[in-house]
């Protein structure tokens, strides 16, 4: 077991222990709070997890895209998962981090983007049959980026799948308003 460091903001932290060896069949997600459900993504797709800290806001952008900071060179769009997912507006608090993903494009290109999360909570390992589909809810929302769901200790947790939620779903919103 490995212990992590991720910060809750600039002066604190919070320790996430990692088992870094996995089974076959078995991933392990990052698992985070948004609005009060749980949400995970697979660990493999997490950069690093920054403490909050302000953004430079771009000029004609969806509102979910908060703006870009420079990552050691890198400029790396922000994204407002919260305004993403249509979920009520909070304050940044000391638990609010970025977490930096690499998400893969069709053509095999990554892009490095952050994701706004109210808090990191744990790194879980998943069994591939422990994941269920997720519910088809019709012409309720795009469900794309859900990748599946399942339980640990009585709750819920939404896996995402980092890919489509960046790629299609966050970065087919500039194309959808550049196209406009």
């Amino acid at each position: 077991m490995t212990e992590v460091e991720v910060p809750m903001n600039s002066n604190t932290a919070q320790k996430i222990d990692i088992d870094l060896q996995s089974e076959e069949g078995v991933d392990q997600y990052l698992t985070f709070c948004l609005a009060g459900e749980e949400y995970g993504i697979n660990i493999l797709k997490v950069q690093e997890i920054r403490g909050w800290s302000e953004v430079t806001p771009m000029p004609n952008t969806p509102a979910s895209i908060l703006g870009v900071i420079n990552l050691r060179g890198t400029v790396v769009p922000i994204v407002e998962l919260r305004s993403h997912f249509n979920l009520p507006e909070v304050p940044p608090s000391p638990t609010t981090v970025i977490i930096v993903v690499k998400a893969v494009e069709a053509n095999g290109n990554q892009r490095t983007m952050g994701m706004v999360v109210d808090a990191v909570s744990e790194v879980h390992n998943i069994a591939a049959e422990e994941i269920q589909p997720p519910p088809q809810i019709g012409e309720a929302g795009d469900q794309r980026a859900i990748a599946g769901l399942t339980t640990m200790e009585q709750h819920m947790i939404i896996l995402l799948d980092v890919d489509d939620l960046m790629i299609n779903g966050v970065l087919g919103l500039l194309d959808d308003e550049s196209g406009a």
